[in-house]
């Protein structure tokens, strides 16, 4: 280090040779270090944006009455096929009168019914599973690599 040191005159102007080649190796490179500071930082910006949408909105009665309809329809069904069973077992003959009034209904009509519920239902399910994401596994796990890519990486690893 003496010797390249006085080549170079001295040494601050080593010191600044090596941050100079150290600036012009990152822009090939990026500084792995400043891409995880930009990703915690990024990753903040994101909660900070999350935390002031989820902030009291200071909803109406008539928000308030809305949000609440929109949450009965799955108890109704839930409680109302169930109710079915019990007025079936109470009044079987009012129960069948009941059901073949059912029968008389058209078969494109069942066919409405199910689309709109199974469309009600079906984009209540795609909105959450866009909200959520798929899932991704953690960076931890472990990853297995059945084979090298890299000839040699596999010849500095020791892998011949």
């Amino acid at each position: 280090m003496g010797v390249i040191s006085n080549l170079f005159g001295g040494a601050n102007a080593v010191a600044s040779i090596g941050g100079a080649v150290r600036d012009v190796a990152e822009v090939f490179t990026p500084s792995a270090t400043k891409q995880l500071e930009l990703s915690a930082e990024a990753q903040m910006a994101a909660l900070r944006q999350l935390g002031a949408e989820y902030a009291d909105p200071g909803l109406g009665w008539f928000d308030r009455m809305v949000n609440g309809l929109n949450r009965l329809p799955r108890p109704m069904l839930a409680f109302g096929t169930l109710g079915l069973f019990v007025y079936a077992m109470v009044e079987p003959v009012s129960f069948g009168e009941r059901m073949i009034g059912l029968n008389l209904v058209p078969d494109p009509l069942w066919w409405l019914l199910g689309a709109v519920v199974g469309f009600y239902f079906g984009a209540r399910e795609a909105h959450y599973f866009r909200r959520t994401g798929p899932a991704v596994p953690a960076p931890s796990d472990p990853v297995t690599i059945d084979a090298e890519p890299n000839p040699a990486l596999a010849d500095w690893r020791g892998k011949t």
